[in-house]
This record gives structure tokens, C-alpha cells and sequence, in this order.
């Protein structure tokens, strides 16, 4: 019988090559989501535009660009930064008239006087968050705007600044008209499965501490890392419904149950591992964690609640059970409770009823950060200025405005650098496309279809690379400055030696840019660790002493930090775990002392207690870790023949000394060497 022919062996790299191209081809082709918003985009800018041609409003092109400035892909996104950028705007156009008034007679006072403006600006912005942030930022170079743009022309800076107002609640309202009308997706649509994701994470935490111990500080960081962002969008949840309000507010209430979970799963892990024979309620509140971390029914979380609340009372009325049992059935009663704030957080968000409880999310700053960030803007500000006019530049206003505003913009971004590199690219790329469309394609035409037709491609280009967040930069510099150098009109200019002598300063402004981000007053990672720890170091200081603030707030805040330094923590080998172990031990310490002072000043009326809390305050201030247990053991006796509610918050406060107590213990040479207290 003939053989059957050997069919020839696949060829191994021609399936790897369609592998590679398939996976670029998904990275890079833009999706039907992205197609979508780059249409309304599109759409709300050319109506934008055509309304303030039909309104005869100067400078139509900047209601074009404040839509592009609004262009997010999601509905309340765009709502949270249209409110803040109208109050910005209002209040920057203010100011331009108050400096206009004072100094519209002698330029150099003016220049300087909007220096100080444009840094106190970003200085501000520097320590509020998301569209906030934006909002104190542009009430600072909306000045630049207004006021320097009529620097050879003071008297019309009022037309300017109502001129300018009108553009921007042009550029809202057609951005918002448009969202609604083209069904842009919600904020809280796409934040809901996110919040489920972060609380599937957390108790898959939850369950691989209690298996296996404290899973230690770069596994509770990386945990910290997918929770942390979220914040944005929750912030930005409340315009888009009437009961928007309430779905915030249950975000904020996840989020912030999250970060306590993971910090009560710890305690509890960190605690039991001190026992050496655990007691049957120890195993029972074991138990109930696993359960909840398994598969939590709301009806079943009240229940261990009451049951848990049970276990604790009953360990204080004992007076004599040991200190780490009293923690690990206090930590285990936080952990529940977290879990029952986070589902109810979570489907406040799904159905917007409103939830148990509104809890704040600060954010942490470092004054060095926020102060040099203001500082640089200034200065690079002030030598620009002092170049162009020096120069004797013309257009040197237009171009002083571009650096206000790029330098602004590069300070509330979390890498001014990679910012720079963007905004360097995006300007280059949106003076090339819009000499393109002026001088090759519309070349002559006044009509606005084919203007509109013209932008479309630009447009559309800088929302798909906005939306990817490697080249988000790029495509958000040429989206807003498209616009601002094509400089739409009507009738249409073509005045090719203006075009491009702009073209040259913006591109100008952009490499300033790139160089004061890199040589002015620059925070390398070393030193944000540094401002970051004396930051904390200052904090713990205060909570020693009770200037603590309440739990929930103060654990959320320590989160924001641990985030942020574990995000320039760039050590490699051991050095970057002992990094991030310090700074969970600073938190986990700072965080216990607040707790306490707060809950023996709720223990102080009784009269019983009084004895046992003056000792309890002097060990926290002191850091005496041995006074701490012994104050922790005095409270639990005095407070055994109280009522139920006095048990239980002697329980918190207890179980606060002790984990101030074991972190003293374990951290003493490095505590001691922030000088913070006699450890």
C-alpha cells in the first residue's frame, strides 16, 4: 500500500507574525466606543462653531476649543469639567478686569502681578483633585487670556472678558446638549462594574490573608492600586442624574469601606498570629471572615455583625481575655462593617438610593511638591516674558498665552515630563495638520461645510489617540490647539505669514516647556519619598498627640499616600518592600493613635475610665509601647462592669493601643530615627 503523503509541518512564525498583527491591529484600530465619541465630538464642535459665527461672537474658534477642552468619553466626566471650567473662567475674567484697573497703564506691573496670580493659581490646584484642580488652574491662565491678550488695548478688557465668557457657556451648553442628544455613556455605567471588580479583589485579599498571614505591604499596595483610581470617577457622578447625588456618595462609601477592609484583614491575620491557643470566639470570628470574604448575603453580613458585636462585648466583660483576642475580634467586627458599607456602596451606584453613609476621600499633598510645582510655572512664566519682550517678538502676547497655559496644564498631571514630551509632539502635529488644512485644502474656501469636512480627520485623530492613555497627551494638545491655530473665521484669512509666525510660537512655548519641566525646581522620585515620609512623619505626630481625625477620613488619606509613594517608589531588590513597609507601618501607627484619642475622648464622661485614660494619652504621646498595652488592659477591666455600649468602645479603643503598641515594637529603630516621640 502506498504511503499516505506527510502534509508539510505548519510554519511556526508565519502563525506568530498573524499573531503580532492581529494584536496590533486590536490595540491601535479604534473601536465602535471610539468611533462614537470622536463623532459627538466632532458634531459638537462644528455646532459650536457655527453658533458663534451665527452670534457674530469674537473669536468663534475658542468656543470650537472649549469643546475640544470638555471631550471626555463620559457624561459626567464632561459635566464635572464644564461646571468647573465655567467658575474658573468667571473667576479669571474677574481678575483680568481688577488687573487691567490697576495695572493697564505700566506692563511690567501687570506681567508681574499675573505671575503671582498664575502661580498661586496652580499652587491651589495642586491640593484639590480631578476638575477641581482644572478649575483653579484655568481661573489662572484665563487671566493670560483676557487681560494679556488686551495688553495693547486696556479698554477693551472688559469686551474680552464678556467675549470670553460667552464662548465657554457656548462651548457648554452645545457639549452637553450634544452628550445627552448622542447618548453618551454614563460615568456610573462604567464605574459600577469597577467597583464590583475592586470588591471581588478585596476579598480575594481578604481570603489569601486569612490562609496564608499578612500578605505584606507591595501585595496591599498593588490592592491599593486598583481602588484608588476610582475616585476620579466618583467625584464626577453627581450632575448626571437627579439622584446622581446619592450614587456618588455610595462610590465614595465603597471605595472608602475597601481600603478599610484591607486594613482590618491585616490586623485580623497579624493579630491571630500572636495567639498561641485561640479561643473558640477567636475561631468563630475567623469563620465569619472567611464567610464574608467567600460569598457575603447582605442579610447574613447583619447578622455577623450582631454576632460579632456579641463576641467583643462578651471579651470585655471576661476583663481577662488576652489583648490580641480582643484585637482580632474588634478587627474582625471592622472588617464586617466595611463589607456592609462597600455592598451597600455598591448598590447605591447600581439603583441611586441613597446609601448609609457620604464619606470623604481626601487627597494627600506635599506642600515641597505643590510649592515648587507653583514656583516653576511662575518663574518659567516670568523668563519667557522677560525673553519675548526683550526680543521685541511680535504676537509675543499670543505666545506668552500659550506658555501660561501648557505650564498650568503640565502641573496638575501626574508626570509634568511625559506631559511636556506630549505637548512638545501635539503642537508640532497640530501646526503641521492645520498649515495642511488652511493652505492645501481649504486654500481659498469660505464655505463652512467644507471647513467642517476639512476638520473632521484632525478631529477624529486627536480623540483616538486621547483615548489611549500612552498618547493621551498628543491627542489632547492637538485637538484643543487644531483649532486655535487654524484659526477659523468668517470670512476665512489666509495670511500665511502670521499662520506661521504662530505656528513658530506655540511650538516655541512647547519646547520652553519641555526644558523648564526638566531643569526648573524638578522633584526627582528620591525627594517626593522624602517629602512624602516627612509628611507622614509630621502626621503621626499629630495623631500622637490627638489631632487625629476620624477613622474613615484618616485611613482613605493614608491610602491617597501609600498610593502615591508606592507610584515613585522606585527602589528594585529589597529596597523597594522596606520602602513600602515603613510606609504602611507610619499609617497603620497614625491611624491607631486617631482612633484612640478619639474614642477615649468619647470614654471620658465616664467616670470610671478616668483613672485608665490619662495613662493611655501619655503612652501615645510618649510611645511607650509597654504603657500602651498595660493603659489598654487597665481600660478593659474599668470598662468590664459598664454597659454594653461603653464595652464596645472600649473594645475599639483597646484594640487601637495595641496595634499602636505591636507597630512601636516591630518599627522601633526606624521610629526612632524619625525623632518623632521617646520611642
Amino acid at each position: 500500500m502506498a504511503e499516505a503523503p506527510v502534509a508539510p509541518a505548519a510554519d511556526p512564525s508565519a502563525g506568530s507574525l498573524l499573531d503580532r498583527a492581529v494584536a496590533f491591529l486590536d490595540a491601535w484600530v479604534p473601536k465602535p466606543a471610539a468611533w462614537a465619541f470622536a463623532l459627538r465630538i466632532w458634531i459638537a464642535m462644528m455646532l459650536a462653531l457655527a453658533m458663534a459665527f451665527w452670534l457674530q461672537l469674537d473669536s468663534a474658534s475658542s468656543a470650537a476649543t472649549c469643546v475640544a477642552i470638555l471631550a471626555q468619553p463620559k457624561r459626567g466626566q464632561a459635566i464635572s469639567k464644564a461646571v468647573y471650567r465655567l467658575l474658573g473662567t468667571l473667576i479669571g475674567a474677574a481678575v483680568s478686569i481688577v488687573f487691567m484697573a490697576l495695572f493697564g497703564q505700566d506692563r511690567v506691573l501687570l506681567l508681574l502681578g499675573f505671575t503671582v496670580w498664575l502661580g498661586l493659581c496652580v499652587f491651589v490646584a495642586q491640593y484639590l483633585q480631578d476638575t477641581r484642580a482644572y478649575g483653579a488652574m484655568l481661573s489662572g491662565y484665563t487671566v493670560a487670556i483676557v487681560a494679556l491678550g488686551q495688553i495693547d488695548d486696556p479698554q477693551g478688557t472688559f469686551d474680552a472678558a464678556v467675549s470670553r465668557v460667552a464662548v465657554i457657556v457656548l462651548g457648554i451648553v452645545v457639549i452637553t446638549f450634544i452628550n445627552d442628544a448622542l447618548a453618551s455613556p454614563s460615568t456610573w455605567r462604567a464605574l459600577l462594574p469597577q467597583l464590583r471588580k475592586g470588591w471581588d479583589d478585596t476579598r480575594s485579599y481578604a481570603r489569601e490573608t486569612l490562609e496564608s498571614g499578612d500578605l505584606g505591604a507591595t501585595r496591599t499596595a498593588a490592592l491599593i492600586r486598583t481602588i484608588a483610581p476610582m475616585r476620579a470617577d466618583a467625584s464626577a457622578i453627581a450632575g448626571e442624574l437627579d439622584d446622581g447625588r446619592f450614587r456618588a456618595a455610595g462610590a465614595r462609601s465603597c471605595i472608602a469601606a475597601l481600603y478599610a477592609m484591607a486594613a482590618a484583614i491585616r490586623s485580623v491575620a497579624a493579630a491571630a498570629a500572636c495567639l498561641r491557643h485561640p479561643s473558640p470566639a477567636v475561631a468563630e470570628a475567623m469563620a465569619i471572615c472567611r464567610r464574608v470574604a467567600d460569598a457575603p448575603d447582605p442579610d447574613v453580613l447583619d447578622r455577623d455583625d450582631e454576632r460579632l458585636r456579641d463576641l467583643v462585648d462578651s471579651a470585655i466583660r471576661d476583663g481577662n481575655r488576652p489583648l490580641d483576642e480582643v484585637v482580632v475580634l474588634q478587627r474582625a467586627l471592622d472588617f464586617v462593617c466595611a463589607a456592609t458599607f462597600a455592598q451597600d456602596g455598591i448598590r447605591a451606584v447600581a439603583d441611586g438610593h441613597e446609601p448609609l453613609r457620604d464619606a470623604r476621600l481626601p487627597t494627600h499633598r506635599d506642600f515641597p511638591v505643590a510649592l515648587r510645582g507653583a514656583l516653576r510655572v511662575a518663574l518659567s512664566f516670568a523668563v519667557t516674558a522677560a525673553a519675548f519682550v526683550a526680543l521685541g517678538l511680535p504676537q509675543a502676547s499670543f505666545a506668552l498665552v500659550q506658555v501660561a497655559a501648557t505650564a498650568a496644564l503640565s502641573s496638575v498631571t501626574p508626570d509634568p515630563k511625559k506631559f511636556a514630551n506630549g505637548v512638545v509632539i501635539g503642537m508640532t502635529l497640530a501646526a503641521t495638520l492645520a498649515g495642511i488644512a488652511r493652505f492645501a485644502l481649504l486654500n481659498g474656501v469660505q464655505g463652512f461645510p467644507m471647513l467642517a469636512i476639512v476638520m473632521a480627520p484632525v478631529i477624529f485623530l486627536g480623540c483616538f489617540l486621547s483615548l489611549n492613555p500612552k498618547t493621551f497627551g498628543i491627542g489632547f494638545i492637538l485637538i484643543v490647539f487644531f483649532p486655535v491655530l487654524l484659526g477659523p473665521s468668517n470670512p476665512q484669512t489666509y495670511d500665511a505669514l502670521t499662520f506661521l509666525l504662530n505656528a513658530f510660537l506655540v511650538v516655541a512655548a512647547a519646547v520652553i516647556l519641555s526644558i523648564v519641566v526638566r531643569l526648573v525646581l524638578p522633584v526627582t522620585p528620591a525627594q517626593q519619598r522624602s517629602f512624602a515620609l516627612d509628611s507622614a512623619r509630621r502626621a503621626l505626630a499629630d495623631a500622637l498627640i490627638g489631632q487625629g481625625g476620624d477613622a474613615t477620613t484618616r485611613t482613605s488619606l493614608n491610602a491617597d499616600r501609600l498610593f502615591q509613594f508606592a507610584g515613585y517608589s522606585s527602589g528594585s531588590g529589597a529596597v523597594r518592600p522596606a520602602n513600602l513597609h515603613h510606609a504602611f507601618a507610619l499609617a497603620r501607627l497614625e491611624a491607631a493613635a486617631a482612633r484612640a484619642h478619639a474614642e477615649l475622648r468619647r470614654l471620658w464622661s465616664i467616670e470610671a475610665l478616668r483613672g485608665a485614660i490619662p495613662r493611655a494619652r501619655d503612652a501615645l504621646a510618649s510611645g511607650d509601647d509597654r504603657g500602651l498595652e498595660t493603659a489598654a488592659r487597665d481600660l478593659i477591666r474599668a470598662a468590664a462592669g459598664q454597659g454594653r455600649a461603653v464595652r464596645l468602645t472600649t473594645a475599639r479603643a483597646a484594640s487601637d493601643l495595641v496595634t499602636a503598641s505591636r507597630t512601636i515594637t516591630r518599627h522601633r529603630r526606624f521610629l526612632h530615627r524619625l525623632d518623632i516621640a521617646l520611642f
